[in-house]
């Protein structure tokens, strides 16, 4: 069995931490999201990936090249053109219109293949997903799950038979419209057959397209209900509440990295804490070459960057701080997210650093913005050049 990892997207939804990074470059315990399907892959057998990529698409290439730290091998398709300038423009293709572009390339799609989108955790047993797939001769198949009614909006909603056959295919119905709260997880098992319905002269998308298409020409096209942890990251949001959860130990597979000092408490290599009136309550990681103040209170979940400064007296609770980010004195930092100049809190209020009435984080590798300034030193600067 072949995979691709559908990965072109801008993920709109999650920024600003798609701003500089594609969705699944997105990081849990400091590893990317595609790093852990890419594992979930190989665990059941999967060495063979393609994986269409367009905005920021050299992030992830550069990461994984052709997958040999996976022992997977992985291959590329870029959706998008040189201009006159030579700028590089990404122009996704639709998630469906990507395979055919694969397929016409190279016939990749020449045996089942499933296929996944590439933002979303999952420890799905594929080997009985192949099974069902087999069983009721499934042209296509669609990992399902249920959902509260107020979230369908942000799914494809599956309508099916008694038998699990699919006969609506309904992409992101506002909720009142939704026909079910049983979704798409963006798990999908293709038979070859399934790209030769795709057209070729135009961006194509699964959800709003194949699908609603394989149902309205009745061809066997199937749901499957399983229980399995699917965690996925649709918006800011939602990564906030995926990070706590991870850190508090409530996902299954993920464990913590990093060597355990105290109780609670881990970290990377060459981390720099002064425990002079310094309280970390956890679960909390400090990640390697972090610098930890005297006086500085660290509240878990919580997880600290790698390069990053946390200045004396600074309190940071039930938050996630990217790399390289610098809190300053005596700033306290709730249940945020800071990515850059950018901060998210746990509602998912969006504000750039000069939003602020005053400075709060820094960039860590910038030395000339390491404290706030002391009034009293300034006092004696001017003293002095009087």
């Amino acid at each position: 069995m072949k995979a691709m990892i559908l990965a072109a997207g801008k993920g709109t939804r999650v920024r600003p931490l798609t701003y500089d990074l594609p969705k699944p470059m997105i990081p849990i315990l400091g590893k990317p999201v595609m790093a852990y399907l890419i594992e979930h892959l190989h665990r059941y057998g999967v060495t063979e990936i393609m994986v269409n990529v367009s905005y920021l698409h050299e992030k992830i290439e550069e990461y994984f090249g052709e997958g040999h730290q996976f022992d997977v091998q992985i291959g590329y398709s870029f959706e998008g053109y040189t201009n006159d300038e030579g700028e590089v423009v990404p122009e996704p293709l639709g998630s469906a219109g990507g395979m055919k572009k694969i397929q016409e390339f190279g016939g990749f799609f020449d045996d089942t293949t499933i296929v996944l989108c590439g933002d979303a955790l999952i420890d799905l047993d594929l080997k009985s997903a192949l099974f069902e797939h087999r069983r009721k001769g499934a042209l296509a198949s669609v990992i399902t799950t249920e959902v509260p009614w107020d979230k369908v909006e942000s799914y494809g909603v599956v309508v099916t038979d008694e038998a699990g056959r699919i006969t609506q295919f309904q992409e992101k119905p506002r909720q009142h419209e939704a026909l079910s709260n049983r979704v798409s997880t963006g798990i999908y098992i293709f038979e070859p057959e399934v790209i030769d319905l795709i057209p070729s002269d135009r961006p194509f998308d699964i959800g709003s397209e194949l699908f609603p298409l394989l149902a309205e020409r009745g061809l066997p096209f199937y749901a499957q209900t399983r229980r399995f942890n699917w965690i996925d990251i649709g918006s800011v949001r939602d990564y906030w509440e995926v990070c706590q959860s991870v850190l508090m130990g409530e996902v299954a597979n993920l464990h913590m990295p990093g060597i355990q000092i105290n109780d609670g408490l881990w970290v990377g290599q060459n981390t720099s804490i002064d425990w002079q009136d310094t309280r970390i309550e956890g679960p909390v990681y400090i990640g390697s070459g972090t610098r930890i103040e005297a006086g500085v209170t660290i509240i878990g979940p919580t997880w600290i960057g790698h390069g990053s400064h946390v200045c004396r007296g600074a309190k940071v609770v039930r938050s996630v701080l990217f790399e390289y980010t610098r809190v300053l004195e005596n700033v306290s930092l709730d249940e945020m997210i800071v990515f850059k100049d950018y901060s998210v809190n746990r509602a998912g209020e969006m504000k750039h650093a000069s939003e602020y009435d005053s400075e709060a984080w820094a960039n860590a590798r910038d030395r000339r913005r390491g404290r706030r300034p002391d009034p009293s030193n300034e006092l004696a600067e001017k003293r002095n050049r009087v």
